[in-house]
């Protein structure tokens, strides 16, 4: 049994309005016996919610939390504790970390170290996994003073997720204002732009039996920004990656987490280039597992704006999925329907996936 919170706000720097409604997306990874910890906010939406997962098949807990405190978990120490990221990236006054430390110290320090891009960077170099050229600074000022920097490059900060804070600078002009967006004492990475053809995320799973690839996907992109992902990928390189994902399950890795690799042509060959490691559930775990659990051999996951604000209002008649034609509809990031967001798996060829979304599209009034 396992007590599910993934709530993202202890984690991500996005102050975008929603944050806190992310927890609902965990649902579809539960089983009947787990529970979940969603925000009071989501209630309405509950009978929805349910409604879809028993028409696609999807078993989960009904034995709902109606609160997202990280503390509530603690209440209930016959539940395996599954979280979205196990530290504590926000709070000044180490808040959750030190429950963190006290459940799993070597999980949490592997956890917290990995996040950091100049760690993974330092780590995969001593592995001799191919990443780009990247210069590592403790600080601003490091980076200001530093006369490497060539151009097209990306500015990222050390810590971040979803894409956030990171800027492309083709010139000394884009340098300067990216630097205006840096705290002067965060650790940052000065990274040059890849010539990839696709960017892959590599997702992992560590148990008592050791460490398993679960799925490769190919990312899809706007700009620096995760939109979602494609199953099946064009390419799944888990031999160039093969000895870090053995160092994190020696290390204490528990879980999900993830590589992100880029694809480059090197004339008549390819080169897999790894850009990042995701310590924790990403955006891609939620409909891996849930496709996984149907048996959805080909897939896409995309996010889509709406000016609906409740799952009632979504009519899925006619797309919703289907296991006996293996095409349709289903709803993963459900919660931010509230704040005119919803995040869905699409089953199917790529040309039924680009039909089901089209059709989406319009029922979402977009």
């Amino acid at each position: 049994m396992k007590i599910y919170n993934h709530d993202i706000t202890h984690y991500t720097h996005d102050c975008n309005a929603g944050n806190e409604l992310y927890a609902g997306r965990a649902l579809g990874l539960t089983a009947p016996d787990d529970k979940i910890q969603l925000p009071e906010a989501l209630k309405s939406e509950w009978s929805a919610i349910a409604a879809h997962y028993a028409q696609v098949g999807l078993n989960h807990t009904h034995d709902v939390i109606w609160d997202i405190s990280i503390p509530e978990m603690d209440q209930h120490p016959d539940h395996e504790i599954s979280v979205y990221f196990f530290g504590d990236v926000m709070s000044p006054h180490d808040t959750y970390r030190q429950l963190f430390e006290k459940w799993d110290a070597r999980f949490h320090q592997v956890v917290e170290h990995i996040n950091s891009k100049n760690h993974f960077i330092r780590l995969a170099e001593e592995l001799n996994i191919p990443v780009p050229k990247t210069l590592r600074f403790d600080n601003l000022a490091a980076a200001k003073a530093s006369n490497d920097i060539t151009f097209p490059c990306f500015v990222k900060p050390a810590v971040s997720d979803h894409g956030f804070g990171i800027t492309r600078c083709d010139n000394e002009a884009d340098l300067k204002d990216a630097f205006a967006h840096c705290g002067p004492n965060d650790p940052l990475q000065i990274q040059e732009e890849v010539n990839a053809t696709a960017f892959l995320n590599l997702q992992y799973e560590v148990t008592h039996e050791g460490v398993h690839p679960v799925l490769a996907s190919e990312q899809i992109l706007e700009g620096c920004v995760h939109l979602g992902n494609r199953y099946p990928a064009s390419h799944e390189p888990w031999d160039e990656i093969t000895t870090f994902a053995t160092w994190m399950g020696d290390h204490g890795m528990k879980g999900i987490f993830a590589v992100d690799v880029a694809v480059c042509p090197a004339g008549t060959d390819t080169r897999y280039v790894a850009i990042e490691c995701n310590p924790r559930f990403n955006g891609s775990s939620y409909p891996t597992i849930i496709a996984k659990q149907l048996g959805i051999p080909a897939w896409s996951s995309v996010t889509y704006a709406t000016p609906l604000r409740s799952l009632k209002e979504i009519d899925l008649e006619g797309i919703t999925f289907d296991a006996t034609t293996g095409k349709g509809v289903i709803l993963i990031n459900w919660g931010t329907i509230k704040v005119g967001k919803i995040a869905v798996l699409l089953a199917g060829s790529e040309a039924e996936q680009a039909e089901l979304g089209q059709e989406l599209k319009a029922r979402l009034k977009l």
